[in-house]
């Protein structure tokens, strides 16, 4: 298929089409995240890139559009996660002061580093870690403490930043690798679930910035765009994820959490392996 400009590519795809995925997406974020505790980035970001690759838009981009979205649609999740996990005295405020700045460091690290990258590579990246989710919540194994309390020092420092880089680079909140690291150093899984929503913010406010002014004035990108950050897909997804994440909380407490656990990782399989598709064929 020839690439074509990001004008171009509205007459190729209905508008209406792309906004209803985007609300698809943004309402099947949102229960996964009243679900499991899984952020809608996970989520959103393979539906972005799929509606986008059939928009026609420069295969270059396409990740990085929906990545940037995904990251500016985690500000509000996280900002709204994190008020009512702090009024249920689930954050961790001391471990936020030590790992915060760290987290917030890597997320600039991987926005950049992510900003000079292929598409078809961090696709691979997306990939990896989404088939390591995958395996996790397929074939769960028990869980055991790494340590008594959550490390600290030089060398724990590692930690937060990988994860915010990884995290920026793939468009999630970092809540998916970092509650298991918390909730394994005994801190507890609701004060692992409320400090990663504060962390979240922390990568996403940064992340969201620097992908804003990388992709400034790039005339490959649709319309509706800031940046990288397309705001059309913005405006669908946020509402529709805060509409159905509460749905997503009620059925958690019907159905099994296994069985749960183990549906999203059957389609974070799918998504995983359609994305190595995308970063071997370019």
């Amino acid at each position: 298929m020839v690439e074509t400009s990001g004008y171009e590519a509205v007459m190729f795809i209905d508008l209406w089409l792309f906004l209803g995925a985007m609300l698809v997406a943004g309402g099947v974020g949102g229960l996964l995240a009243g679900m499991l505790g899984v952020g809608g980035g996970i989520v959103i970001v393979p539906i972005l890139e799929v509606m986008l690759g059939l928009a026609g838009i420069d295969s270059d981009i396409r990740m990085h559009i929906a990545v940037a979205t995904s990251l500016a649609t985690i500000i509000m999740t996280s900002l709204a996660s994190t008020r009512a996990h702090a009024r249920h005295d689930a954050v961790d405020w001391g471990l936020t002061r030590r790992w915060g700045v760290w987290v917030f460091l890597g997320a600039i690290a991987g926005t950049v580093f992510a900003t000079r990258l292929h598409s078809a590579v961090l696709a691979g990246i997306f990939a990896v870690i989404g088939l390591l989710v995958a395996a996790r919540m397929i074939v769960p194994v028990r869980e055991q403490s790494l340590a008594s309390e959550v490390p600290d020092g030089a060398t724990a420092l590692s930690v937060p930043v990988t994860i915010g880089a990884l995290s920026a680079m793939i468009g999630i909140g970092g809540g998916t690798l970092m509650v298991p690291v918390l909730s394994r150093s005994r801190l507890g899984i609701h004060k692992a679930v409320g400090t990663s929503a504060l962390f979240g913010l922390m990568i996403s406010v940064p992340a969201t910035v620097g992908y804003i002014i990388a992709g400034y004035g790039d005339d490959r990108l649709p319309p509706g765009s800031l940046g990288f950050v397309n705001l059309l897909g913005f405006v669908c997804i946020v509402p529709a994820a805060w509409l159905f994440a509460p749905w997503g909380a009620r059925l958690a407490h019907r159905l099994r959490p296994g069985h749960l656990a183990k549906a999203f990782g059957i389609f974070l399989l799918i998504v995983s392996c359609r994305m190595f598709y995308r970063a071997f064929s370019g």
